[in-house]
C-alpha cells in the first residue's frame, strides 16, 4: 500500500490515515505530544492513529510499500506520549488551575471533572495509567496532576508505565491484526472506524456512571 505525500491530499487533523499520509512517523510523535501535553490537542485521534500506524507497518511487510517502519513508529509513539505527558504536568505545576479556568470549552471542563474523579477513585498510580485509555481525560489529567501537586516521582513513574502500555500496545495490536489479514489496506476505513468507536467506550461509560451517581445524590438530597 502506498502512502501518499502531503501534496497529494488536504490534511484532516481528525483523520488518522490523513495524518499518517501527510506526515508519517514525525506526525505520530507530534500528535502524541500535543494530545497528552497540550490542552489544545484534546480532539486529536490518538487511539486510532496508533492502531492505524500499526496496520500500515503490517501492510508494508505484507508486500506493499508503506513507508512506516515498526521500530520507528514505536519509538515515535512512545517518545511523543511520554514527553507530552511530562510537559503537561510541568505546565499544570506552574499554571495551576487557572489554565483550565480560562478555557471556555465544555469538553475540557467535563474532562477535568472525569480526571478529578479518576484521581479520587483510583489513587494517583492507577488513575494516571487508566487515563491513557480515555480520550480527553488523558489530555487533561496530566496538567491537572501538576496543579494538584501529585508528587513528581509518582507521576513520572506511572505516566511512563501507562504511556508505554498505551502506545506500544495499540501499535502492536494494529500490527498483529494487519499481519493476520491479507490485503488489510482494503478494510482500513471500517477497521479504523471500529477502533474509534471502541476507544470512546470508556468515556461513555464514565459519563453514564457520573450521571447515575448525580441522579442518586439528587434523589437522596430531596426530602
Amino acid at each position: 500500500m502506498s502512502v501518499p505525500v502531503a501534496s497529494d491530499l488536504a490534511v484532516n487533523l481528525l483523520d488518522a490515515h490523513s495524518l499518517l499520509a501527510a506526515f508519517g512517523v514525525a506526525g505520530i510523535a507530534v500528535v502524541m505530544f500535543a494530545e497528552t501535553g497540550l490542552l489544545v490537542g484534546f480532539f486529536l485521534p490518538g487511539d486510532s492513529l496508533l492502531f492505524t500506524a500499526g496496520l500500515l507497518c503490517a501492510a508494508g511487510t505484507a508486500g506493499g510499500d508503506a513507508r512506516l517502519s515498526l521500530p520507528l513508529v514505536l519509538a515515535a509513539s512512545a517518545a511523543g506520549a511520554l514527553v507530552g505527558a511530562q510537559t503537561g504536568y510541568l505546565i499544570g505545576r506552574r499554571a495551576g488551575g487557572a489554565l483550565l479556568e480560562r478555557s471556555r470549552l465544555r469538553k475540557l471542563h467535563e474532562g477535568a471533572e472525569r480526571a478529578e474523579e479518576f484521581l479520587a477513585k483510583y489513587g494517583h498510580a492507577k488513575a494516571i495509567v487508566l487515563a491513557r485509555f480515555v480520550p480527553i481525560v488523558r489530555t487533561v489529567l496530566n496538567p491537572l496532576a501538576g496543579a494538584l501537586n501529585v508528587p513528581a516521582r509518582v507521576f513520572t513513574l506511572w505516566q511512563v508505565i501507562g504511556g508505554l502500555v498505551w502506545t506500544v500496545g495499540l501499535v502492536l495490536a494494529g500490527y498483529a491484526l494487519g499481519s493476520s489479514i491479507p490485503n488489510v489496506d482494503r478494510y482500513l476505513l471500517p477497521i479504523v472506524a471500529l477502533v474509534v468507536a471502541v476507544s470512546l467506550l470508556p468515556l461513555a461509560i464514565e459519563v453514564l456512571r457520573s450521571r447515575r451517581a448525580r441522579k442518586q445524590q439528587d434523589g437522596t438530597a430531596t426530602p
